[in-house]
């Protein structure tokens, strides 16, 4: 397996390497020891998640605050999809920031997201399965969305048309709200200290 740090600091796209004869392939999808060489991070994953979304469907920019913030790994097992991470770590240099990658069964690639990115993808091909671990358990009262098309992130999502989102995902806040909610929260702290 090999790894590449993307242009967002912390964040990996991990390539593992797959053995294939006449009776098909065989990869390591997952490897803690590995996993921490290559990334210096030592995950504590505590569910797996799957979902099936067909061509056009947009999920995301979902994301947990913390204390409930997840670290997601994710693939796809089935078909293709285009996986976006947004920086919204405030103390990053790439705050403000996203990275797109094409994840499918063909690359067999993942992209390891760290607490603190929101994250999103949509599906390329006529379905997709896509799956990924989490680091922390879902929780209704943590969960945030941002805007898909927000105007200021300027996502290229590489889909021609409309895709489908959820009404949830639709309504998600503006990356212009979720600034000024971090500068409120920030100055909170500071008086407080």
């Amino acid at each position: 397996m090999k790894a590449n740090e993307t242009k967002l600091a912390g964040v990996y796209l991990l390539e593992p390497s797959v053995f294939g004869d006449a009776r098909g392939y065989f990869f390591e999808s997952f490897n803690n020891k590995k996993f921490e060489s290559l990334t210096g991070f030592l995950p504590h994953f505590v569910q797996d998640n799957q979902s099936k979304s067909s061509k056009g469907v947009l999920r995301g920019l979902h994301y947990q605050v913390t204390p409930k913030a997840q670290g997601k790994l994710v693939r796809v097992v089935k078909g293709a999809v285009f996986d976006v991470a947004v920086d919204i770590r405030p103390d990053s240099p790439t705050f403000g920031q996203w990275e797109g990658v094409e994840l499918s069964e063909d690359n067999h690639a993942q992209l390891w997201i760290p607490p603190g990115l929101a994250h999103g993808f949509v599906t390329l091909t006529d379905e997709a399965i896509f799956q990924y671990k989490v680091t922390d358990y879902w929780s209704k009262d943590h969960e945030k969305c941002l805007k898909w098309n927000d105007p200021e992130l300027k996502i290229d999502w590489g889909f021609e048309g409309e895709p489908l989102v959820s009404p949830k995902d639709a309504e998600g806040q503006s990356f212009a709200d979720f600034k000024h909610e971090l500068l409120n929260t920030i100055s909170q702290n500071i008086q407080v200290k």
